[in-house]
Order: structure tokens, then sequence, then C-alpha cells
């Protein structure tokens, strides 16, 4: 009350507050949604567009759904709990399922790993650059940026290479489609059981909710320092990155699906679909395409080794993150350097098939993320952990229901296999 007895309104901040305010917690999510559209998923993406055309684009509605709804979940026990994922799994499930789970997320995560650098000496080579000049100093350059830079400096370089997925927008406008097709294609589903369709369908899941996201958007939260009364700003950062992953997913395939399939000319990676769409659509959207595959690889080739570390060394109990110098977490930093290493070093061995490594990581993650969802929903449900802020009612029903059905699908690919 005032000394005159009336009684303060608390006016709302102004939008201009609020956006500086969402400006200032914005990151984990849009960084983490981006890398997701790494060398491994643009060439699923082109895959897609140049075997099936626009058959399968209606997968990224409710997948991008599944997406959001997944990282806001380990986004929000982020900021509740002030742990990490492989921590909080640790704890409540024991050392040795957490070991194991260890060994087989970084297993798939160097897969990842492989398929940057892979996608890093194509899009060089579509540039006229060696891939032994390439991925040397690409790897380079993606080490010190961790060992010179605090967390704050990297996650603004981060945002930043954020930027140029706009060039797969720019290309989409280029090619000159059809809209109205290609808004039929988005609403109307077809499916069909063959062995390529599965391992597509499949791959465009693993590569649009890779395993590893979940890991680095909860540590990287925790690492910002995400306070539960920024949690909406934080749940805004989610949804914006989601959303952005799905709309250049869509650039990509309509680009490959209109130009490469109309034209019976095949690319299983981007980089083919770049240099194949140099005499379709013109230098210009070959060599956006070619840089959007560069950019991307970069910025996924520092994202994922770093995830790995701060994952694997959680897990295990040693100390993480940028902030800290080589001699308080020398674990974190040895086995940053060793996944760049040794990821840069096998893509350059002679007779190395980039393209199954490109495409089988997003198949594995794909196989790989049921488990991770399971352990997830225990945990977020658990009202001793998240009090107030464990899921409702819907939201367990919608995240059992993927998990069963992305669990049937990876059991009826495998099913093929035999």
């Amino acid at each position: 009350m005032t000394a005159s007895g009336s009684t303060l309104i608390q006016r709302r901040p102004s939008f201009r507050a609020r956006l500086l305010k969402f400006l200032a917690i914005m990151g984990p999510g849009i960084i983490t949604a981006n890398v997701d559209n790494d060398a491994g998923g643009l060439a699923t993406y082109s895959h897609a567009g140049a075997a099936f055309g626009l058959k399968y684009l209606w997968v990224l509605l409710p997948v991008g759904v599944a997406l959001i709804m997944v990282q806001e979940m380990v986004n929000r026990m982020g900021i509740v709990t002030g742990e990490g994922l492989s921590s909080l799994i640790r704890e409540r499930f024991g050392a040795r399922i957490t070991f194991y789970l260890m060994v087989v997320l970084f297993l798939t995560n160097f897969g990842n790993v492989m398929a940057e650098f892979a996608g890093i000496a194509s899009a060089g080579a579509l540039f006229g650059v060696p891939a032994w000049i390439s991925v040397p100093v690409c790897a380079f350059l993606v080490w010190g940026l961790v060992l010179k830079y605090n967390y704050k400096s990297i996650e603004k370089i981060f945002l930043i290479s954020c930027i140029f997925y706009v060039a797969y927008l720019v290309t989409a406008f280029l090619v000159k489609p059809d809209w109205a097709e290609v808004g039929r294609a988005l609403v109307t589903p077809t499916l069909e059981t063959s062995r390529a369709d599965l391992m597509l369908i499949l791959g465009l899941i693993g590569t649009t909710i890779a395993p590893w996201m979940q890991f680095y958007q909860q540590a990287a939260v925790v690492e910002k320092n995400v306070g539960i009364e920024n949690l909406g700003y934080s749940k805004a950062d989610t949804i914006v990155g989601g959303l952005a992953v799905n709309v250049v997913a869509a650039a990509i395939i309509v680009v490959c699906g209109l130009t490469l399939f109309k034209a019976g000319i095949p690319a299983d990676t981007a980089a083919e679909a770049a240099g194949a769409l140099q005499p379709l659509a013109g230098p210009w959207a070959g060599h956006l395409f070619a840089f959007g595959l560069w950019n991307a690889s970069m910025f996924a080739a520092s994202i994922l080794p770093l995830s790995t570390s701060y994952t694997v060394c959680e897990a295990l109990g040693f100390e993480r993150g940028v902030d800290h110098p080589y001699h308080a977490a020398p674990q974190f930093y040895i086995l940053y350097t060793a996944a760049i290493v040794l990821g840069a070093g096998i893509v350059l061995l002679p007779g190395v098939d980039l393209m199954a490594i490109m495409i089988g990581s997003q198949v594995i993650n794909g196989l790989l993320l049921p488990v991770i969802l399971v352990f997830m929903l225990f945990l977020v449900n658990d009202r001793e952990l998240m009090g107030e802020y464990a899921n409702g009612a819907w939201y367990n029903v919608v995240c059992w229901a993927m998990v069963a059905a992305v669990s049937g699908l990876s059991l009826v690919y495998v099913g093929t296999l035999f």
C-alpha cells in the first residue's frame, strides 16, 4: 500500500525489456537445434529429396513437434535441478547402467564427429580445396576455439554460425518451387514399408532428434546458470530453435525434391546435391548449398566433441566445462582433443566410405533415441526431483506414444535387415 492507501500496480515489462531478456537467455536451445542440421543431417535431407521427392516432407511436422517437446523437457530438468542429464542418470539408475550407456553414446557421437569432418572434406572439394588441407585446418580451428575462449564468447560465435543457415532458405527460393505442391506434401502423409523407406524415416528421426542433443542442451543451461525465474524465456529459446531447424530441413528437401528428383539425378550427400544443382538451378544455388554444408559441418564439429566431453566427464564425476583451465579439467580437454584428432584422422584415410559414415550415424541415432527417452521420462516425472515442474498427464501421453512409435519403427527396420 502507498501512503495514500492506493494499491501499487506492478506493470508488465515492456516488449523491449522482454526482448532484451530473451536475447540474454537465448543460446542453448537455438544452438542445440541448429547443430542438428549437421553434415549427416544435410546428407539425410538431401537424399530424402533426391531419392523420394517430397514424399516424406510430412515427417518433419510430427518430428518437429516431438523435437520441441523432448528438448523442452531436458531444458526444464537442467534449470530445475542444476544438474546435467548424465549426472541425473547416474544418481537415479546407478554407475553400471550409466557406464554402458556412455560407451554406446560415445561410439554414436564419434560416428557423428567423423560425419562432420566428412562434410568438411566434401564441402572443401566443391571449392577446389583438397581434403588433406581442409580437414586438418578446420580441425585445428575447431580445437583452438575451445582452448582460447570462455563459454560466453563461444556461445556468441555459435549463435553467429546459426545465421548462415539462411543459405538454404535462399536456395529454396532460387529454385522457384510450386508452393501449393509443397503445401500438399507437407500435410499429406504417405508411407511404404520397404527397407529404403524405413531407413530414410528412421534417419530423419535420428538426425532431427539426435541423442547427443538432450545431453548437450541440459548441460548448456546448467553451464549458463539459467535461473528458474527465466524458465519461460528459456522455453521460448527451445521453441525458436526447434522451428528454425525444421524450416531449414524442409528447404533442403524441397530444393532436392523439385530439382534432382524430377531430373532423375541421384544425390546421396549434400555435396553431390550441391554439385548437381549448378546446371539445374544455376551456380549461385550450388555455391550456397555448398557453403551451407561447410558452415554446418564446422559448427557441428565444434559442438559434438564438446557435447561428448561434457556428457562423459559428467557421468564419471570429472570436472568439465570450457570455463575451467586445463589443469582443473584435464579429462575434459583430453577427450575433446581425442574426438577431434581421431575423427579428422579417420576421414583422411584412403578408401573410407564418407556416405556410409554420414547416413549410418543418423540411423544409429534413431535406434539409440528410444533408450535415452525412457531414462528422460522417468527422471522428468520424478516428483521428488522435479516437484511442481514434473510432466503433466497429456505431455506424458504424447511422449510415451513417441517412444513407442520410434521403438516400433526401429524394430521393423532391424527386422528388414534379416
